[in-house]
């Protein structure tokens, strides 16, 4: 045993009561698991792992030892006559991870099994000695979920070996940084492939990693062809691949995350840290991605294994959960308003010599699903703030007004006997828009929509995916998925798979299908077969890239080619009316952005502006300065800055 945990042993003895014997001590990841002859001593006073965990300034775990677990099957009926049947646990809902001596139970009422006050589960500790790890189950049947938990049951042996290689690391004595350095990678000045390192004298940190969502450059293809628009400038900083450190995920979108499996494919074997949603989150949009790619007959970057990999490595942290990533740099998510699981990046790196927050994709405003982006830390050097609406004139209506507007659109389009079509993201967009459909049909007289709502492609997924995860979302909404009346369920929404046929040639009805800026996906198959007739309405509520199929429906595009059922090009005449009602991205306008920048706390000394087009993020930098009176940049991609 080594010096260092033989020291921690002797620190941690002073905190147990003295009955308890720690007989191994393992660092697993950026944690600290004790395993203990009677681990229930422990769990009967909460405050002892609390106690333990601020005094040793990382998350400790304590476990029993192996011979102390009794055997499986037995174990198991004993959870079960423990829990209650209203939890809605099944067999193969108890779990037993043996590399790590944990249960795990997945339960649609995780409250019932736990207990009060945790009485449950420390029954369950003291009858069987597993220790119980308890995991939300979605109301809505998702196979990304059970793909996730199929495959961290299978590969535990695989998952423990990574944990320790990984803690070896982290768990050495902190570092005195001489300098930190960020190189932009990618998002800057642009819209597309965000990608941030960090550097110190001791570590390589990378911040997102993700493609451009323009069309036409997502295969493996491209990769040998114009960089400069397509992927992270991650071969300009020759670095290999393996000698980073850590990679932090802000959040699931293919722009920040679609390059990560590449990463993994050529030689990346280390931790991705990412909050818990956005694991799922990542899982749901890297696989569709490949799907999609195929189908339009090109190679994809990556293949099944390699997203495998990456989700294999990812190593989840709660807002708030101060973390190491190396033994100088500690990660804490905080939450951005933008997506389920979406976080700014607060980097705390040495012993309190620099701070950085990278905000990641904000929301600083009202929203029916999420609460605004948070502006509190505990020290802030530098902020990098997206500007993806940063112009003087990107200023979003009142949230009132767009929800109107929106509706108004859609009665107007029902009247005239026509269907709509709303292109979304299936991940934040779609579900907003479901929250604000169900509210003005379900609230209000007014505005009854009389006609079918549809929903298709992975919307229903990234549903099902929110629906287990409550306690990320607004109060009410995580209060009506526990008491079983999720709006993601509600009686207004139709499930469109299989009823493609049947949607188009029936009467009027609203349609939400995936594919935001009809680059791809469900929405572009409706567009295809909707566009021709005048009655129809085509609303985006989201961002289109510049060169994006929809920014040029937007602009006034008249006729397309798009491929028929046999991949002949067909030319197709735009006569469907083309609106665009603001409000309801997850982006923060102008005057959000000023605000959250002036309500960071504490002052940060320095800023500097990325994810907008190069416009955008100068106007937006100059307005920082203009109005805030802070030192503001907009660099370039590639751009490399000392901060200290």
């Amino acid at each position: 045993m080594s010096e260092e945990k033989k020291s921690l042993i002797d620190e941690i003895n002073q905190l147990i009561p003295q009955n308890i014997k720690i007989e191994k001590l393992e660092f697993e990841g950026p944690d600290i698991v004790i395993y203990v002859d009677n681990v229930a001593e422990i769990y009967k006073n909460p405050d002892i792992i609390k106690r333990m965990s601020a005094e040793i300034k990382k998350k400790i775990i304590a476990r029993n030892i192996s011979e102390k677990l009794m055997d499986e099957e037995e174990a198991k009926n004993i959870i079960k006559s423990i829990i209650p049947k209203e939890a809605g646990v099944e067999d193969n809902d108890i779990r037993f991870f043996k590399e790590f001596n944990e249960v795990k139970i997945y339960a649609y009422k995780p409250g019932l099994v736990i207990g009060k006050k945790g009485s449950n589960l420390l029954e369950i500790i003291e009858k069987t000695g597993w220790l119980p790890r308890v995991i939300r189950k979605p109301s809505i049947e998702s196979d990304i979920m059970n793909g996730i938990r199929d495959m961290y049951y299978k590969e535990q042996a695989q998952r423990k070996k990574f944990l320790l290689e990984i803690g070896k690391l982290i768990n050495k004595p902190i570092l005195k940084s001489e300098f930190v350095k960020v190189t932009a990678l990618g998002g800057f000045r642009e819209v597309g492939r965000s990608s941030l390192l960090i550097e110190t004298n001791h570590s390589k940190v990378l911040v997102d990693c993700g493609i451009s969502p323009e069309p036409g450059i997502k295969g493996a293809d491209a990769a040998a062809g114009d960089t400069n628009v397509a992927f992270p400038y991650i071969n300009e900083t020759r670095i290999p691949i393996n000698e980073l450190d850590a990679i932090i995920i802000s959040h699931a979108h293919m722009d920040h995350i679609g390059f990560l499996p590449y990463l993994f494919r050529y030689g990346y074997e280390g931790p991705v840290y990412v909050t818990p949603p956005t694991r799922e989150l990542a899982a749901l949009l890297l696989n569709d991605y490949i799907n999609l790619v195929k189908k339009s007959g090109a190679t994809p970057l990556y293949d099944d294994k390699d997203v495998r990999k990456a989700l294999m490595h990812m190593v989840t942290r709660e807002y708030g959960e101060v973390t190491n990533v190396t033994n100088e740099i500690k990660l804490t998510f905080h939450n951005a308003g933008h997506i389920l699981g979406s976080a700014s990046v607060h980097l705390h790196i040495g012993e309190g010599q620099y701070n950085i927050v990278y905000s990641g994709d904000i929301k600083y405003g009202f929203t029916r699903l999420l609460d605004p982006a948070d502006t509190e830390y505990p020290k802030v050097d530098a902020l990098f703030v997206e500007s993806t609406y940063g112009a003087q004139n990107d200023i979003n209506p009142p949230r009132k007004d767009a929800e109107k507007a929106l509706i108004d659109v859609i009665k107007r389009t029902i009247e005239n006997k026509g269907k709509v079509l709303i292109p979304l993201f299936a991940v934040g967009r779609s579900q907003e828009i479901m929250l604000v459909l169900e509210n003005y049909i379900n609230n209000t007289n007014e505005y009854k929509i009389e006609a079918p709502i549809y929903i298709d492609g992975m919307i229903l997924e990234a549903s099902a995916i929110h629906t287990a995860y409550p306690e990320y979302l607004k109060e009410n909404i995580e209060r009506r998925i526990l008491s079983n009346s999720s709006p993601f369920e509600s009686e207004i929404f139709e499930i469109a798979k299989g009823k493609e046929d049947e949607i188009l040639e029936s009467g009027p009805a609203v349609i939400l299908a995936s594919g935001g800026m009809l680059n791809g996906g469900t929405a572009l198959n409706y567009f295809e077969k909707m566009a021709e007739d005048e009655k129809n309405s085509l609303i985006f509520v989201g961002y289109n890239s510049p060169t994006s199929f929809g920014r040029r429906l937007q602009n006034g595009l008249k006729e397309v080619a798009l491929p028929d059922e046999d991949g002949k090009l067909r030319e197709i005449k735009v006569n469907i009316g083309i609106n665009t009602v603001e409000g309801f991205s997850g982006h923060s306008d102008r005057r959000q952005l000023i605000s959250y920048v002036a309500n960071v706390s504490p002052r940060p000394k320095r800023v500097f502006t990325m994810h907008g087009e190069a416009y955008k993020c100068e106007d937006l930098s100059r307005g920082i300065r203009n109005r805030l009176h802070l030192d503001s940049d907009a660099p370039n991609n590639l751009d490399s800055m000392r901060l200290r």
